[in-house]
C-alpha cells in the first residue's frame, strides 16, 4: 500500500510540470503616460495585441499604469503592441473634455506603440497634443454624433 502512496505522488508531481493557466505567457509591465512631457493625470490605457486578449490599466493622477490581462497586475504577453489611450472626462449628458487627442483612443489611428519583451517598469507612452489642446466635444443629444468641438 506504501508504494501506491509514493507512485500516485510521484504520477501527480509529473501531471503539475505541464501545468499552467492556459493562457499566453505574460510579463508584468508598468510605467508612465505622459503627454508634451507632463504625466497624463487621468484615464486608460490599452495595450492591444494582434493576436492576444488586450492589456489595460487606469492611469493614476501622476501617469502611472499598471497593465493587467487577465487577473489583476499579470502584465502583458510579449510582442510588439499599439497602445491605445483614453483620457476624457463627462461635462454633463451632452459633451465630453478630451485630456488627450482623439486619435490615441482607437488602435486604428494611434501612432502609439509598445514593444514587449520582458518584464519591465519603466515603460514611457509619450503622447502629444501635435500643437492642439484639451478642448470639449458637444453633442447635439445625449448618444449623438458631435455638434461641434471647444
Amino acid at each position: 500500500m506504501k508504494e501506491w502512496g509514493v507512485v500516485c505522488m510521484l504520477l501527480c508531481a509529473v501531471a503539475c510540470l505541464g501545468c499552467g493557466d492556459g493562457r499566453p505567457k505574460r510579463v508584468p509591465i508598468s510605467g508612465k503616460v505622459r503627454i508634451d512631457g507632463k504625466p497624463l493625470e487621468r484615464g486608460f490605457i490599452q495595450v492591444v495585441s494582434a493576436t492576444d486578449r488586450a492589456a489595460t490599466g487606469e492611469i493614476g493622477a501622476d501617469g502611472a499604469f499598471r497593465l493587467t490581462t487577465y487577473e489583476d497586475n499579470d502584465g502583458c504577453v510579449l510582442g510588439k503592441h499599439t497602445v491605445v489611450v483614453i483620457a476624457n472626462e463627462n461635462q454633463g449628458p451632452y459633451a465630453l473634455k478630451w485630456h488627450a487627442p482623439k486619435e490615441y483612443s482607437n488602435a486604428a489611428t494611434s501612432d502609439a506603440t509598445l514593444e514587449v519583451t520582458g518584464p519591465r517598469d519603466d515603460v514611457v507612452i509619450d503622447l502629444s497634443w501635435k500643437g492642439g489642446a484639451p478642448f470639449v466635444e458637444k453633442f447635439e443629444n445625449e448618444g449623438t454624433a458631435p455638434a461641434a468641438q471647444k
